[in-house]
């Protein structure tokens, strides 16, 4: 099979992860069989150097035609020193969001057990965390109208949501609750806001259709809480944009590590694949990033392209690496030389390459040789 994947590499450490996440694409396409054309284009920060644009409409026309996008990350710490500047690297993926279309954010979180040491939370909390997030994302107090006064004394942002832009996130939600725990929570804020009450009324007659899944409601504070006190509790959860924002980063505090925390934002035509991890500008250019998220976000897309043995490939060579504790400073564990980030990535393709091989050989990572003898 043949696709085209808009890769998107952006700022900071983008475009490091993002090749790691390129050479296991290359891995499985040699496997099984498949060809992988890529096709990249700028956002954020990069895009604004080079054109004063942070989404280029090049850039829309290629994530248009292509049959998945790989992003990197977006954003740059001279724009967040000045609020006052009106295009900002951020805007770009915003607007991309909006142009595709792309409304649901899936964020899977899960403690790996290689990795439960590396939680501020004790084993006991976290082990067995298998959580999926629904986030809404086109929508929500993020795009709604925004006003400063002219003294800069007052600023409003508005939250709006229609029964459509709820109701299909929902109906995902409850779809992907129906092949795993048969439970879905609403995160909203519905004692305050009418925006909430519309999501619970909506999401309420939804239901209804999904009689096999169980709908439970809690307060956004409420949820913050039980989500560290006790993350197992949790199957499908289910939110709007900005509550989704707060709620997917305090659950990367599960995983030990936000470095492997991979992302899909879903439209009907096109979807996005992208780690949850920011630029981290700190280690731009030092090959110390963990390129796991990205390289998890490709089994993501490949799920979604339904290549559902290539995903599983690199899902197995990512828990592999766990075991064998070739990963980056991040998350090293006992490894007192951690593996760089093009190491990493190099370990997970020659794993993919040769997966019924299993004499590895652990010290080659580390000089750059194949990790199979």
């Amino acid at each position: 099979m043949k696709y085209t994947i808009a890769v998107i590499p952006g700022d900071g450490i983008g475009p490091e992860v993002t090749n790691q996440a390129k050479k296991a694409l290359d891995a499985v396409a040699e496997v099984y069989d498949h060809i992988f054309l890529y096709k990249e284009a700028q956002m954020g920060a990069s895009a604004i150097e080079a054109s004063g644009n942070p989404l280029p409409e090049e850039t829309i026309e290629i994530c248009k035609k292509a049959d998945a996008i790989l992003f990197g990350a977006i954003g740059d710490p001279k724009y967040d020193k000045d609020p006052s500047l009106k295009i900002r690297p951020e805007q770009g993926l915003l607007q991309l969001r909006k142009e595709l279309d792309l409304f649901s954010n899936i964020n899977p979180v899960k403690a790996y057990d290689q990795l439960i040491k590396n939680s501020p939370l004790r084993r006991e909390i976290i082990k067995g965390t298998d959580i999926l997030i629904f986030r809404e994302i086109t929508a929500g107090i993020y795009f709604g109208k925004k006003e400063t006064s002219q003294d800069g004394k007052n600023a409003y942002d508005v939250c709006s949501y229609s029964v459509d832009e709820i109701s299909r996130i929902a109906h995902l939600a409850f779809k992907a609750a129906q092949g795993r725990k048969k439970k879905v929570t609403l995160i909203d804020k519905s004692n305050v806001l009418e925006t909430s009450r519309l999501w619970r009324k909506t999401v309420t007659e939804i239901s209804k259709e999904y009689k096999n899944v169980k709908l439970e409601y809690l307060y956004a504070d409420n949820a913050a809480m039980k989500l560290i006190l006790n993350p197992k509790k949790f199957d499908v959860i289910l939110t709007e944009n900005f509550i989704g924002d707060i709620i997917s980063d305090e659950a990367s505090v599960i995983s030990g590590s936000i470095g492997l925390l991979a992302s899909s934002s879903i439209g009907d035509q096109n979807a996005l694949f992208a780690p949850v991890h920011g630029t981290f500008p700190e280690a731009k250019g030092k090959d110390i990033a963990n390129p796991l998220a990205s390289i998890l976000s490709v089994a993501l897309m490949l799920e979604h392209l339904g290549l559902h043995e290539e995903a599983d490939a690199i899902e197995r060579a990512v828990e592999k690496s766990l075991d064998l504790n070739i990963t980056t400073e991040d998350i090293k564990g006992k490894n007192k030389y951690p593996a760089k980030t093009s190491k990493v990535g190099d370990f997970i393709a020659d794993y993919i390459l040769n997966q019924d091989d299993s004499n590895l050989n652990f010290i080659n990572i580390h000089v750059g040789q194949s990790t199979i003898i």
